[in-house]
């Protein structure tokens, strides 16, 4: 067991503390299929040590973006951290438009972290009524993506 603790990439680690001062985010986590790496920071000490640490009130802009018409039920969240994309690649037709029917499952969009494309499952059936977020847009981890009505 001591073998597979000394296989920690380190430098992984420090990539993501550093996106998170960057980002003023105060949690990030990365899996892959042996390893999951869950890097967070404690605000209230952090503001103490680095001044910048007191500004991630960043919970509050994702319910103003939505102006709060979100039906919880039918809202579909950030699983991670990463880049929002609509379409496959750049100039290809999108997943999914403002009507379009889905079954559950159905891939709706791509949310790039840390340069690996994660598939964005439907988590029921239904109709996309609100697409939440543009093209090669930045989002959060429980930021809304869309809605499924």
């Amino acid at each position: 067991m001591a073998e597979k603790k000394s296989k920690v990439d380190q430098d992984l680690i420090r990539q993501l503390a550093d996106l998170l001062t960057e980002t003023g985010l105060t949690e990030i986590e990365f899996e892959t299929d042996d390893n999951r790496i869950r890097v967070a920071r404690n605000v209230s000490a952090a503001t103490a040590a680095a001044p910048p640490a007191a500004a991630p009130v960043a919970a509050a802009p994702p319910a103003t973006k939505t102006g709060g018409e979100t039906d919880d039920a039918g809202t579909v969240h950030s699983p991670m951290v990463g880049t929002a994309f609509l379409s496959p690649s750049p100039g290809e037709k999108p997943y999914i438009d403002i009507g379009t029917e889905v079954r559950q499952g159905d891939t709706l969009l791509i949310v790039e972290a840390m340069k690996t494309m994660n598939q964005i499952p439907a988590p029921r059936s239904g109709k996309v009524v609100r697409i939440l977020v543009e093209d090669g847009q930045p989002v959060e981890y429980g930021e809304p993506l869309l809605i499924i009505e």
